[in-house]
């Protein structure tokens, strides 16, 4: 970046205009180098936290991405503006995920702690009790009256066995204390591993969790098809409407796309304005689902906004790839990506595919 920001001030000072290099100019191969710092800034993060890594990954790249299309001062430092927004952004939400995960564990910790002790102070107790039993036993041995014994020892027997029920009976509750403590916390480690696997806005599945079913079945060897579904024009809606308007369609498409599917797909967002469907069938089926799925989720949106409702024409790419053989995820999901973008090109000549 500091690189970058040298090269601007140096050749491109003052100038705001879109930058054409002469050749043997240097910039494009700073920009490069930049394009791909921010990548490997977002490997870093998914890295550094699973959970909330692979949302900023996406978005850094597609960040570069817009690099490689304007060459100017403007997008450049638009472009840096957006990534330490980004980075801060993330930096507190990781910060809040982690303080809350090191909570739980300190509350479980605490909870085995305290039982430990419960136990340990029934267990000094009841020792105690028997060792005085045990003292008198054998006490017993130097008593000569018969009766006098056979008294001594059923009251020694009466007091063992009360001994030994009790700390039984004691540590069957602190067992159950300690296994309904552990169940609780269990119960909440779960629910937090469930939002943690959905996406905050929409509700589907999260892209970590996406990709770790599409990896599961990989290693099952089952039937695989994957769809990457991207509203076409959606920057449109936000740079028109706002970013409330962009985020209310995106939670209606992400309603319908649900509604479309089977009981069988797997669907999550994959960043942004792109959509992930896993489908467990061949490629015969799915292209047969997905055609009744693009019929299905393009078509008008009436979006709720603080002057009235606003009515929107949606449509939508989806690129769609059959899992072969020994082939790794990435390959599979960089076919499927490739697929919606041809699909993309095609329909832009069709304008107005978002219009009010």
């Amino acid at each position: 970046m500091i690189s970058l920001k040298k090269y601007l001030d140096s050749d491109l000072a003052g100038s705001t205009e879109d930058f054409v290099p002469d050749e043997g100019d240097s910039l494009p191969a700073v920009i490069a180098a930049f394009r791909s710092a921010l990548l490997e800034m977002g490997n870093c993060t998914l890295d550094a936290c699973p959970a909330l890594g692979a949302e900023l990954k996406w978005s850094l790249g597609r960040l570069g991405e817009s690099l490689s299309v304007e060459m100017s001062r403007t997008a450049v430092e638009t472009t840096e503006k957006r990534v330490q927004e980004q980075l801060q952004d993330w930096g507190r939400r990781t910060a809040r995920h982690y303080r809350r995960k090191t909570a739980e564990v300190k509350e479980l910790l605490i909870v085995m702690a305290h039982t430990a002790e419960s136990v340990g102070e029934r267990d000094q107790r009841c020792a105690g009790q028997i060792s005085e039993v045990t003292a008198r036993l054998k006490g017993i041995a130097s008593l000569e009256d018969l009766t006098e014994m056979r008294a001594s020892i059923e009251k020694s027997a009466a007091e063992l066995k009360t001994s030994v029920e009790r700390m039984t009976a004691e540590g069957k509750a602190a067992v159950a204390q300690l296994r309904l403590e552990v169940s609780s916390y269990q119960a909440r480690l779960e629910e937090a591993e469930e939002i943690a696997s959905r996406d905050g806005l929409t509700g589907l599945r999260s892209r970590v969790w996406m990709e770790s079913q599409i990896v599961h079945r990989i290693d099952a060897g089952v039937p695989l098809c994957v769809a990457i579904v991207d509203i076409d024009e959606f920057k449109k809606v936000n740079d028109d409407f706002g970013h409330l308007t962009g985020d209310e369609l995106l939670k209606q498409f992400a309603k319908e796309l649900t509604s479309a599917c089977r009981s069988t797909d797997r669907i999550g967002r994959w960043g942004g304005d792109e959509f992930i469907i896993l489908l467990e069938c061949g490629m015969r089926e799915a292209k047969a689902q997905i055609d009744r799925l693009r019929t299905w989720i393009c078509g008008n949106y009436e979006i709720p906004g603080r002057f009235g409702p606003r009515k929107l024409r949606v449509a939508a790419s989806v690129g769609l790839a059959e899992h072969m053989p020994g082939e790794p995820m990435k390959d599979l999901l960089g076919r499927a990506d490739a697929d919606m973008y041809r699909q993309k090109s095609a329909s832009r000549e069709n304008a107005g595919s978002l219009k009010p």
